[in-house]
């Protein structure tokens, strides 16, 4: 019987199959050029490229793609065959270094936020070799950057990949002062869990909100929710794990190392979890996850909802974004360790997490900003919008005692001496977990909880990776030439604390308190996305992406117009939307039920003589009343994104925030209250409490 261990990775060119299939100079080659990040020699090139082709023709591929990342947040392949012509109206399958190394998709039609015009269509694929090519149904998948023709960045992957090279290459030189000058890479994992819900496929397709803006635009609250708690790990139904399990499968397949997967706390709602990889491999996989996702989904009769919050007063979905760093030979850098060097090490580290987190919240506030992800902000199931740390007390006990220079008496026999201080021994894991916290310490890595289940991470660990490696450069200028390197290390760890603890909050995030003493403490309260977005190009931020060269100033310029479009265009279809579900459905079915009703009442009149008003006269009059409310709504709507066409960029985005959304929310009161009094067999689409408890 076949194991997973026998088709983990099947189709995937990974290690071992290179290993197998190429010559040994070669392999040897393709590993340093790997190693080291230099260009591929072109024979070398050739070499891989016929392996790999010959690979993926056995497992049934008939077509390549270089599959890249650009700025939509999704992924774009276009496919070419392995097919060449011969004479006599014969083929012959090839696949080039070249090809392999370059591909050349257009690039007028993807996002670029002005950098390119709509008659400049020339864009460039090129192979990332640090994550390996897959094979998805006949396609060989070749993972690349994209960049336009004259050079400027218009993907997610590139930044990425330059943020990894700029925290390892601050990191390695700290490490050298601590005399690990064997480190020659450090490394940035992920492993991303991701939350999503399962409903009918039925029910999706009746749903032209869900089908079109990937949220339920109406919808009365169900009679039952989660308030009783019991979908949370609960036992999983049939139909779900079977689809699960499929799932599982064909990620596996796929070298994904899908490890958990569970029932979240929202009815429907679930999440799958992987094993922590290398920081672009691990965005890599979680694209490829969320394609499957959708896919193995259709076939268990489900459709899979991936926006951030497609039941109103239903919890949304996040994706957590475990984050960490390690040294080439798999040592966490932040983890404690068993002796004092180690743990000032750790100490400086974490103390650096600190420092970026706080100096550049807005970037990280901007990494997770969308029209989707702000229904999930602050609604008491996800972080608030405010950026704060938690590293639990006994951590941060440890830091305020080093930032005034006290001692801490240790619990245990073995002490850890740092500098000039005695403090306890550091375990490995030093808090509780707290949900409530946008960024939490967990003992040995990061988890960013503020990300929207359908975001790519590559943002996110972008803005983590720079501004780390930022605060990683000013510490080895400071310590390189310190004539006392472990007092230089034990002040620059409390000074460094001392000023930027102000982001540190152990406490409830969701507390109504906490906005207030967020505030006092001069921390950003960017509660929507185009309030965050605003702050993309403050001379701060440019300077940073600029020193590292992860964006010219152009290409932030470009990102943050995209940010404003993305938002006005999200927010303007789902207006579009509402205004046709309105007008189109909702209202005459109400009209049907009033006329229905009046017919009836006229009836039992005509009948029995009935005197004074009836319960069906009662329900006629709200009906119609609310009938008539929400059609004065859509036309106050309808005016509001005539206003809304006149406008552009940020003026637009907020606009649409500030002007657009809350007329859409009047139409949703009205239709929702009408949705409660409306004969079920008269409503035009499935309600929540069909969608959330059929399975």
């Amino acid at each position: 019987m076949e194991t997973v261990a026998d088709y983990f990775g099947s189709m995937v060119f990974n290690d071992e199959t290179m290993r197998e299939r190429l010559p040994k100079d070669v392999y040897k080659a393709l590993k340093k050029t790997i190693a080291e990040g230099k260009d591929l020699d072109l024979n070398v090139a050739n070499s891989v490229a016929n392996a790999m082709k010959n690979w993926a023709v056995e497992k049934g591929a008939t077509h390549f793609t270089h599959w890249f990342q650009p700025l939509t947040g999704m992924t774009a392949e276009k496919h070419d065959a392995f097919i060449s012509p011969m004479d006599g109206g014969k083929v012959i399958l090839e696949f080039s270094g070249k090809e392999l190394i370059k591909g050349e998709p257009d690039a007028s039609s993807f996002p670029s936020g002005g950098l390119r015009a709509t008659f400049e269509a020339r864009g460039y694929t090129a192979w990332d070799p640090t994550s390996y090519a897959f094979i998805k149904e006949d396609t060989l998948c070749i993972p690349t950057a994209y960049c336009s023709y004259s050079g400027e960045v218009l993907d997610k992957k590139t930044p990425l990949l330059r943020s990894m090279e700029a925290i390892s290459d601050e990191a390695v030189k700290i490490l050298s002062l601590f005399g690990k000058n064997d480190v020659k890479r450090v490394i940035t994992t992920v492993g991303a869990e991701q939350e999503y819900f399962l409903i009918d496929e039925e029910d999706y397709r009746k749903r032209k909100d869900l089908r079109l803006t990937g949220r339920t635009l109406f919808g009365a609250r169900s009679p039952k929710g989660q308030e009783k708690d019991d979908h949370y790990f609960g036992a999983l139904r049939t139909r779900v794990a079977e689809y699960m399990a499929d799932l599982d499968t064909e990620l596996w397949k796929l070298g994904i190392p899908a490890k958990t997967s569970h029932n979240e706390v929202a009815p429907c709602q679930h999440e799958l979890a992987p094993v922590f990889s290398v920081a672009n491999v691990a965005v890599d996989h979680n694209q490829i996850t969320m394609e499957l996702m959708k896919k193995v989904a259709s076939r268990h009769g489900f459709a899979c909802l991936l926006h951030e919050k497609p039941f109103e007063g239903v919890n949304g979905s996040g994706k957590h974004n475990n984050w960490s760093i390690s040294t080439d030979s798999g040592i966490n850098l932040l983890e404690p360790g068993d002796n004092p060097k180690d743990n000032a090490q750790f100490l400086l580290f974490l103390v650096a997490v600190i420092k970026a987190v706080d100096e550049y919240q807005d970037l990280l506030r901007i990494s997770v900003a969308s029209a989707g992800n702000d229904h999930r902000l602050g609604a008491n199931e996800a972080p608030p919008a405010i950026v704060s740390m938690f590293l639990g007390d006994e951590l941060t006990e440890i830091l305020e005692a080093i930032s005034s220079g006290k001692r801490i008496d240790g619990k245990k026999k073995g002490r850890m001496t740092l500098g000039v201080h005695v403090l306890p021994d550091i375990p490995k894991d030093t808090t509780d977990r707290n949900r409530t916290s946008p960024m939490a310490f967990t003992g040995n890595k990061f988890e960013f909880r503020m990300p929207g289940s359908s975001f790519s991470m590559a943002g996110p660990n972008v803005a983590l990776n720079t501004s780390v490696a930022s605060a990683l450069k000013s510490f080895y200028e400071e310590l390189k030439d310190a004539p006392d390197f472990d007092k230089a290390v034990t002040e620059l760890v409390g000074r460094t604390y001392l000023e930027h603890k102000r982001i540190v909050f152990n406490g409830n995030a969701y507390a109504p308190e906490w906005r207030e003493e967020a505030e006092e403490r001069g921390l950003l309260n960017l509660q929507s996305s185009p309030e965050a977005f605003d702050q993309y190009c403050a001379p701060k931020n440019i300077k940073l992406f600029g020193d590292f060269g992860i964006y010219t100033e152009k290409e932030i310029v470009s990102r943050c117009e995209i940010h404003h479009e993305e938002y006005s265009k999200t927010v303007h279809i789902e207006a579009l939307t509402t205004l046709d579900m309105a007008v189109k459905r909702i209202i005459p079915a109400a009209s049907r039920y009033a006329s229905d009703l009046a017919s009836g009442i006229n009836s039992i009149r005509s009948a029995i003589s009935m005197v004074g008003p009836s319960a069906d006269e009662d329900i006629l009059r709200k009906v119609v009343s609310l009938t008539n409310e929400l059609y004065g709504a859509t036309n106050v709507l309808s005016e509001v994104l005539g206003e809304a066409d006149k406008l552009s960029g940020s003026l637009q985005s907020h606009y649409y925030r500030e002007e657009v959304i809350p007329r859409m929310d009047d139409i949703r009161r009205f239709a929702d209250n009408l949705e409660l009094i409306v004969a079920k067999d008269y409503w035009p689409f499935p309600t929540y409490s069909d969608m959330l408890y059929y399975v």
